[in-house]
């Protein structure tokens, strides 16, 4: 295994002597001691596929790696300061100096190290790139400069269907890996390195192997392909770059394999030039991959004459040399497609697992899946889950914020829990909020009751971490508001970016809410349809209603009754938590606020006094009446002005 900062070997399968069944050998990357080349150039790759790029460094002139390059940036690594290297090319050797000030490491051999010396093929790493060094001794191959087709052919699709294989045994035997490939890699990177081995495997004939993708887009014509990964046969021959031109008519424009027979260089024969295109082959193909989940790409195999007749690669298919190489390659383009599409789609139906409950999920699995998720009115209960402390935390970890990210993401984690656990689905995240809903896509008459044991048990989730000081999320609490009515849900956005979510006045309410508690000093707070329904259908072990306060929202006009959800009575003899209200209790404070709206402050006084002291709920009431010297203002008529939105 290779440490880290090194090149990875190179793995290849080849057919061991007179077995008919391929074998492995390994090959590292060794720097050349002389090397004939143009320039040299850096190559630098992350953690997918599709971040790389690669440089001609200029030779003997110093350049800066760092954000403030626009050309020596690397957009996908976070890891990279604004000037972390200085990077100096010196025929076929390359000075690497850390410039002072960039606080993350350089490694090479796997070690930090400040300044080193690179030969061709040496590598260094800074967070999850790695750049190399290499020789460039090429030029790029341009539908201008490419050598004079010899032929060109295109394959229909299956159109070798009815041809055998010659060597049917050892194609087989390496297609039947392709879908222990597909789904044991750990990722794309790992996916793309199997594939190339594989098809060099089978295919004897190829001297590289490439697995493409077409540039999509306006400028698309004047931007190179993408490698997502090569290899080639043997080492030390170099790099090569595929025919755009090739690429394009099999993935663009044909939809099929394509076959391009290069020929001589003008002035000279096959014989006396027998290497006529860059990378020095003579052939090649590329397959298209018909697939959503592959978009653009193809199957590139390239080799040489290697003494054959050009005109045996033009016969017809049933004496072409290369009928086999063909149809193997479509084969494994068509296994790759039909797999990354099962891959994708159970992908995205894990996605939906995460938003969704396994109610939900069942009609979204249907056969009309669109439909279900198009827009609609619905009777809705919605949830807004605030976290309390996250600016706090943030400004107090501010030299470690991917820690407090962690936590925050763990606190998200026990909110959606709850929320599918108890039929919700997700609507959105917002920052350190979370939002769900119920009764959609789905009609659902306990949708109060799911709303509020899930309410429920985010509170006992938080309450329980509160009391340990070693769990991650100690310190954390939550405000949750939860309003019931009318809205409109289902899928919104773009074919390119769409999210299923819930609009209307009952989401700002449920919002509103969730503000609330923070003025209120409680945790939940609902409206006055969800209290209603609580009342009727929550049985009483679950949960209990105590009815809280008349206000007037900041902004708003029309009075608002709100109440508070709280969990059911501790049992006899049980030891009651901190805060904890008995019936009795809710009874006393009942009495109370009915004394409250009515006027009567003295009363309402006597009965607060009868609420356990460490209920902060009963603190709006009676701070109020001590504002107001217990006597109600001019025109009382039960409401209590809210000056801020919380």
């Amino acid at each position: 295994m290779a440490r880290f900062g090194e090149l990875p070997r190179r793995g290849k399968l080849e057919n061991g002597p007179g077995t008919g069944r391929p074998k492995w050998y390994t090959h590292s990357i060794r720097p050349r001691a002389t090397l004939s080349f143009r320039a040299m150039i850096l190559i630098a790759q992350g953690p997918t596929p599709f971040d790389s790029w690669r440089r001609v460094l200029p030779n003997d002139v110093p350049v800066v790696l760092g954000r403030d390059s626009p050309e020596w940036a690397v957009p996908w690594e976070p890891f990279l300061a604004r000037r972390h290297a200085e990077l100096t090319a010196r025929g076929a050797k390359l000075k690497v100096r850390k410039i002072i000030g960039a606080s993350n490491p350089v490694f090479h051999a796997g070690r930090s190290v400040d300044h080193f010396d690179l030969l061709p093929g040496g590598s260094f790493v800074i967070g999850h790139t790695t750049f190399t060094f290499g020789d460039a001794a090429y030029e790029p191959v341009s539908p201008g400069n490419e050598p004079p087709l010899l032929d060109m052919r295109t394959v229909a699709h299956h159109e070798l269907d009815r041809l055998a294989f010659r060597d049917a045994p050892h194609r087989l035997d390496v297609l039947s890996r392709l879908p222990d490939v597909i789904s044991s890699a750990t990722d794309d990177a790992d996916l793309l390195r199997r594939l190339v081995d594989m098809l060099l495997a089978g295919i004897r004939r190829a001297d590289a192997v490439a697995i493409v993708s077409l540039p999509a887009g306006a400028d698309a014509a004047h931007e190179r392909l993408k490698l997502l990964h090569w290899d080639r046969r043997l080492s030390g021959e170099g790099d090569f770059e595929p025919s755009k031109r090739l690429v394009t008519a099999a993935v663009a424009e044909q939809k099929q394999t394509v076959l391009h027979v290069w020929g001589a260089t003008p002035g000279s024969s096959l014989r006396d030039d027998p290497f006529t295109l860059q990378g020095r082959f003579d052939w090649a193909f590329c397959t298209p991959v018909h697939c959503d989940a592959c978009p653009g790409w193809g199957l590139y195999v390239a080799g040489r004459f290697n003494g054959a007749e050009p005109a045996t690669l033009l016969a017809p298919w049933e004496s072409n040399e290369l009928r086999d190489d063909v149809k193997f390659t479509e084969l494994v383009g068509d296994i790759l497609g039909a797999l990354r599409q099962v891959q994708v789609l159970r992908e995205r139906q894990g996605v939906f697992r995460r938003f969704f409950s396994p109610g939900v999920m069942n009609v979204l699995s249907g056969g009309d899946a669109p439909r279900a998720l198009e827009p609609r009115e619905a009777d809705v209960t919605v949830l807004f889950c605030d976290l309390r402390g996250f600016s706090r935390k943030v400004e107090e970890g501010a030299d470690r914020l991917l820690e407090v990210l962690t936590r925050v993401s763990a606190a998200l984690g026990l909110m959606t829990q709850n929320i599918l656990s108890h039929r919700g689905a997700i609507a959105d995240f917002l920052g350190d909020a979370a939002m769900g809903f119920w009764g959609w896509p789905l009609e659902q008459p306990g949708k109060v009751e799911y709303a509020c044991r899930a309410a429920l048990g985010i509170r006992a989730a938080f309450e329980a971490v509160g009391r340990d000081a070693g769990h991650p999320l100690y310190g954390f609490r939550v405000g949750i508001g939860i309003a019931s009515g009318r809205a409109v849900a289902g899928g919104i956005g773009t074919p390119e970016q769409a999210k299923v979510t819930v609009f209307g006045p009952v989401v700002n309410l449920a919002s509103r809410l969730q503000d609330m508690t923070k003025l209120l000093r409680v945790p939940i707070l609902i409206d006055e349809p969800t209290a209603d329904a609580v009342r009727e259908k929550l049985p009483h072990d679950v949960g209990r209603v105590r009815r809280m306060v008349k206000v007037r929202p900041y902004g708003l006009e029309t009075p608002l009754v709100v109440s508070e959800l709280i969990p059911p009575a501790p049992a006899p003899g049980a030891e009651a938590t901190e805060g904890a209200l008995s019936d009795a209790d809710l009874a006393a404070y009942d009495a109370a606020l009915d004394a409250f709206l009515r006027g009567d402050w003295n009363a309402a006084y006597k009965h607060l006094h009868r609420v356990p002291p460490d209920d902060r709920g009963k603190d709006v009431l009676t701070e109020f009446i001590l504002k107001n010297n217990r006597t109600p203002p001019p025109g009382w008529d039960g409401v209590i002005p809210l000056g801020s939105k919380g």
